[in-house]
């Protein structure tokens, strides 16, 4: 077996020496091959002179800030290994626990290091937004879902190469190659693991980035699993119809009014369209 552990990095000069000396020394003693490459991300920093200084690490250096999202997938395109590992580049994952998620991921297609704590910024806004959005994504996929949008994983790169084209650009990426791997019924696997304060400035933006999750589930959800968004708004429009129909029969003698009409109809076009939307769904995945 041979390793590549992939990191994104942008403006992350306090904390990713320290990150790749402790990638380093933890795969120094393991008996498969690895190697390490970070993705600058335009950094404006030291951050790419100070990745250089590492001999045993490949560095590749986007032209523009592209988002950690594309530079993770410029990083598994470029790797060589049949396992894959992200991390962060900010101090905030324990890069000593690799091995144990290599070795997890025996029998399925991802392990997800699943964090024992919050620690990120603005924690009274990030954890309530947080928590709605994982529930969110366990209706969609039907699992339990311990941490959605951790960003240390190990997962098997030609796994994950066929939805490296529908994965988004920024913060988001790392939720939705977990609902994709879920709602396409590779298995997943999640092993507690510490969490850190990070080191340097956050480029998490949390009404933005809160957004753009939710958006990015109902998207995810449109694309593997569309019933779930049209069945249910096509049984409120039917119940509410049906409910209206029985008011007008009693109320106004077997005259049935237009808004009714409209509700019944628009109640079956929405559960045709969400069948013909599961259909497309269905093949595609083919």
């Amino acid at each position: 077996m041979k390793l590549s552990v992939v990191i994104p990095a942008y403006q992350e000069e306090k904390a990713i020496g320290e990150v790749l000396s402790g990638v380093i020394d933890t795969l120094k003693g393991q008996d498969f091959s690895w190697e390490i490459i970070v993705v600058d991300d335009a950094s404006e920093d030291d951050t790419a002179r100070i990745v250089e200084s590492f001999p045993e690490v490949r560095l590749i250096r986007h032209p523009y800030n592209m988002g950690g999202g594309q530079a993770r997938n410029t990083g598994i395109r470029a790797a060589s290994g049949d396992v894959v590992v992200i991390t962060d580049g900010d101090g905030t994952y324990p890069v000593q626990d690799i091995p144990r998620l290599v070795q997890e991921l025996e029998g399925c297609d991802m392990v997800v290091g699943a964090r024992i704590r919050e620690a990120g910024s603005l924690k009274f806004l990030r954890v309530p937004a947080k928590f709605f959005i994982r529930k969110l994504a366990e209706f969609i996929s039907g699992s339990r879902i311990p941490d959605l949008n951790s960003g240390m994983r190990a997962f098997k790169r030609e796994a994950a190469l066929p939805y490296l084209h529908m994965l988004p650009h920024g913060h988001s990426w790392v939720s939705t190659i977990t609902l994709a791997f879920l709602n396409n019924g590779h298995a997943v696997k999640y092993v507690p693991i510490d969490y850190y304060p990070r080191k340097g400035k956050s480029t998490f933006h949390p009404i933005r980035d809160t957004w753009s999750y939710i958006m990015t589930i109902f998207r995810t959800m449109a694309w593997f699993n569309p019933l779930k968004i049209f069945l249910p708004l096509a049984a409120l429009l039917l119940i509410t119809g049906f409910g209206k129909l029985i008011a007008d029969v009693l109320r106004y003698d077997w005259h049935v009014t237009s808004s009714t009409v409209v509700l019944l109809l628009g109640g079956l076009q929405v559960f045709v369209l969400g069948l013909i939307a599961d259909m497309i769904a269905k093949r595609s995945s083919l």
